[in-house]
């Protein structure tokens, strides 16, 4: 734990573009648990804990705080991280913490999504009983009704009501405080940042008529309303969100990232893809980002051919390099494109006569055991 600064959790090649994801009031950056891996493919990710929550010192708030002081925190961050320019993305009071950036530091926000946020989330006295009653009795009392404001019925995520017990609760109180004063509304229309605001129609929170008023007066906002979503969209409705934050930021993270990483995954698979994410190191980031970006970015999703010709043609390649690993992955990723076990064997009968009988004899028998497998 650090007293100066918000502790945080860094994922993702370290060249490529910054993009920070911030927390709702009474998470940690589990929130981010299902969304942030897929993120990291294209994105430098930098996931951080508000003050007293997760694994930031409680010592970095206090009683009145604001929001602007919230958001220093996260430019004190960015700083010591060598980070200028930044996307950014939020839930809740992390959403309002980015929109006042975005106001007050506009030469830092590159792109902004608010996520399940308002531009004023009500009147003082509620936010400041709320900081009483847990400067007086824990967060524990307000634990038992988080699932409701949170979720929809039927779902729930109890590590992520376990961190709300575990949050500090004098910090909890001061960022209470926060909300008391916080105002956005009459800043909105100076944002320039290209903004995106996602909203859970089923969010008692910040409904949805709260988003369309941020989407209306950001200039050229757009609006995304996830059905079957409360609160914490991020943890309800992952892929939804995971899709929308992709379109979204790709225009700022280079060639083909955002198409790139759907392409893999439906040529591949999603087991595959996981895999490959789960065993990422800081070693390999920028070799998987390269992947990402140029092999499955641009190179497969040129409409010049189509995937099955695509999966005819690495299929040669890997037969005529004795690539076995990539050819059995690759056998499977054939199928997935359209190719039926016979017209596999006729590239591979193929590859014969201008690879050699050796290499194709030992495609043949890796093929038969992939085919059988998926039978």
């Amino acid at each position: 734990m650090n007293d100066t600064l918000l502790h945080h959790r860094a994922e993702g090649p370290a060249t490529a573009l910054p993009l920070l994801l911030a927390p709702s009031l009474g998470t940690s950056t589990a929130l981010w648990d299902a969304v942030a891996p897929e993120l990291s493919t294209t994105h430098r990710v930098i996931r951080w804990d508000l003050p007293g929550h997760g694994g930031s010192s409680p010592d970095l708030i206090g009683p009145g705080a604001t929001v602007a002081d919230l958001a220093m925190l996260v430019l004190d961050l960015a700083d010591s991280l060598g980070i200028d320019r930044f996307s950014y993305a939020g839930v809740s009071l992390g959403g309002a913490i980015g929109l006042w950036l975005a106001a007050h530091h506009a030469d830092r926000v590159e792109r902004l999504a608010v996520i399940c946020s308002s531009a004023h989330f009500g009147e003082a006295e509620p936010w400041q009983e709320r900081a009483a009653l847990v400067r007086r009795d824990g967060t524990r009392a307000i634990a038992q009704g988080a699932a409701a404001r949170w979720f929809t019925p039927g779902f729930t995520a109890p590590g992520m009501l376990k961190d709300l017990e575990d949050t500090d609760s004098a910090s909890y109180a001061a960022c209470c405080d926060a909300l008391a004063t916080y105002d956005m509304r009459e800043l909105l229309s100076s944002l320039t940042a290209p903004t995106l605001v996602i909203a859970g129609r089923e969010d008692p929170v910040t409904p949805v008529l709260h988003s369309r008023q941020i989407a209306d007066a950001v200039p050229d906002a757009s609006l995304t309303e996830l059905a079957h979503a409360s609160h914490l969209a991020p943890a309800e409705r992952p892929r939804a969100v995971l899709e929308a934050l992709q379109a979204h930021f790709a225009d700022g993270s280079g060639h083909g990232t955002a198409t790139g990483v759907t392409t893999r995954r439906s040529v591949l698979g999603d087991a595959h893809v996981d895999r490959a994410q789960a065993n990422t190191t800081e070693f390999t980031a920028r070799f998987q980002d390269f992947i990402t970006r140029y092999a499955w970015g641009e190179v497969w999703t040129d409409p010049t051919l189509s995937r099955r010709e695509r999966s005819l043609i690495t299929l040669t390649a890997l037969v005529a390099h004795n690539h076995h690993a990539e050819l059995g992955m690759h056998i499977r990723a054939a199928v997935r494109n359209g190719l039926t076990p016979e017209e596999i064997g006729a590239a591979l009968l193929q590859t014969a006569v201008y690879c050699g009988v050796p290499a194709a004899n030992a495609a043949f028998a890796l093929a038969q055991s992939v085919l059988a497998e998926d039978d």
